[in-house]
């Protein structure tokens, strides 16, 4: 016989073909999937964002309580400092990759003594934010808001939201979703000089 198929022959090197084709189609259809989840699993999630509240040009909230170390807070002793307030829990991914800019933030402005950082636990164990803080180099203040009041009083929906305190105890910034020190940085030169 010469090299001339015979019609089912050719019937079935077709579907092979097909076959085959369908099988790469299918990889490449499965690779670019699991390319798309991988980027999107690994990119940064959004940085925060400025958000209005009714408490912006308005004293703070009292925050008082408990902190995490066993002693105890009153945001009325940093008057005359900017304080930068967090709400915060070790379950939150954004609060995850917020902590270690915040740990920069603090180790920055330590020595000048011109800002002070505050953390509010959000809807999370205090065994869980003070494990948390520890692993992370977080040596601020933590205060326990086991009833929500605090959150409450501040309008927190959910971890990370962040409150900027001028000086003279007023709200001059909210701020959603996780923090660059460099972007506290910004909001604090902001808020000084429009304090100015």
């Amino acid at each position: 016989m010469t090299g001339t198929a015979s019609p089912s022959e050719s019937v079935t090197r077709r579907k092979a073909g097909r076959g085959h084709r369908a099988r790469w189609i299918a990889l490449g259809v499965l690779v670019a999937g699991a390319a798309l989840v991988a980027v999107l699993a690994t990119r940064p999630q959004a940085s925060a964002t400025e958000v209005d509240t009714p408490l912006l040009g308005h004293p703070a909230p009292a925050l008082t309580g408990a902190t995490l170390s066993g002693g105890s807070f009153d945001l009325g002793a940093l008057r005359g400092r900017w304080v930068v307030i967090d709400f915060f829990a070790s379950w939150c991914p954004p609060c995850q990759q917020e902590e270690p800019e915040l740990v920069s933030f603090a180790f920055e402005h330590r020595a000048p003594g011109d800002a002070a950082l505050v953390g509010v636990v959000f809807d999370d164990a205090a065994s869980s934010a003070r494990s948390f803080l520890q692993t992370s180099g977080g040596t601020w203040p933590a205060v326990s808001d086991p009833g929500g009041q605090l959150a409450l009083a501040y309008g927190v929906r959910a971890p990370p939201e962040t409150f900027l305190v001028s000086p003279a105890g007023l709200v001059v910034a909210h701020l959603d979703g996780p923090l660059t020190a460099s972007g506290l940085d910004y909001w604090l030169h902001r808020a000084s000089q429009e304090a100015s």
